[in-house]
């Protein structure tokens, strides 16, 4: 079967988009809203298309539920709510948290669901898994019913925005980057962590398997692409500072999980903002004209609010500030 269609989402968008390659232009399939709240907005930073049904994707965002969408939906009836998903997915215990959001998706070939969790774990969901269309209205014996999934640990996806996917002939195994600069392999059955390997500076991003040849690429902070495959002759022991950056990188996880919040009042965000319309109507105030600078080499550069952070302000509750 000929594909001609290409599904993405762009990082910290709201709505999905599929390409046609016969077509200029993308088409915006439908904006995602929250379940709790049905005015704000999810921002979205991953999709996967299910590998047996290519009618079938999952995104994930800005909050804790992965969904699972029909793309018939969109083409037989657009009439009926289409934000609506076919199924959710979400461990048990981070149900209505609010306080995750997820990074990153992918399938394997048995259409199981990976999930990469800031600053939590990557679990594994079985298609048995969902909790319906509708996680918020969902009954507590629902729940109770459900199978835990496989869960993986030991790295950290808290500084940026990391992938998570499969490697092996039969998806084997389960793949990661972490904040350590680190590149964590796992069994895929049983969550055993097989390998670490140093794939950055800094912080490892992007995984991507080949998809007919045991080779990997990776990438992060670092201004190069690694590309990875098996060569050694017996099974390699993980490092022997392994347990040292595993502790230091749950340590840093329950660090930032036990951070005090502070809500502001209205008053005192207008304050503050007050303040700093005054501080930088005092810069302006003092900084030299164009006359003052020695040559035309020179340049000005200004710090202005980007489209991102323009989005989320207009999305946010004017009321509140959370400051953890």
């Amino acid at each position: 079967m000929v594909t001609y269609t290409i599904s993405a989402v762009g990082f910290n968008s709201f709505f999905p988009l599929q390409f046609d390659l016969r077509s200029d232009s993308a088409t915006k399939l439908f904006t995602c809203y929250s379940f709790l709240n049905d005015r704000r907005r999810v921002r979205l930073n991953s999709i996967a298309i299910d590998p047996q049904n290519p009618y079938y994707f999952s995104i994930g965002g800005s909050d804790e539920y992965v969904r699972l969408y029909d793309m018939r939906r969109f083409q037989l009836d657009d009439s009926r709510n289409i934000n609506q998903p076919v199924d959710t997915f979400c461990p048990k215990h981070l149900v209505k948290g609010g306080k995750v959001h997820i990074t990153g998706i992918a399938y394997s070939y048995a259409r199981e669901i990976l999930v990469s969790y800031n600053d939590e774990l990557v679990y594994l969901f079985q298609s048995n898994m969902g909790l319906g269309p509708n996680p918020v209205a969902a009954q507590p014996e629902c729940f109770d019913k459900l199978d835990q999934p496989q869960s993986y640990s030991g790295h950290r996806n808290y500084r940026t925005v990391k992938g998570v996917n499969f490697f092996g002939p039969n998806d084997e195994y389960v793949v990661s980057g972490s904040d350590c600069g680190n590149v964590f392999i796992w069994r895929k059955k049983g969550g055993e962590l097989m390998r670490m390997m140093n794939g950055d500076k800094s912080v490892v991003n992007c995984i991507e398997p080949h998809p007919h040849f045991p080779f990997m690429a990776t990438s992060g902070i670092d201004k190069t692409v690694k590309l990875w495959t098996p060569s050694a002759k017996k099974v390699m022991s993980l490092p022997k500072n392994a347990k040292e950056i595993i502790a230091s990188n749950e340590r840093g996880r329950q660090v930032d999980a036990s951070g005090a919040e502070v809500t502001l009042s209205s008053d005192v965000i207008m304050h503050v903002l007050r303040l700093h319309r005054r501080q930088s109507e005092l810069q302006r105030e003092n900084e030299p004209g164009a006359a003052d600078f020695a040559s035309d080499d020179d340049e000005a550069f200004y710090i202005g609010f980007g489209n991102a952070e323009r989005d989320e302000r207009e999305n946010s509750d004017p009321r509140e500030c959370i400051v953890t």
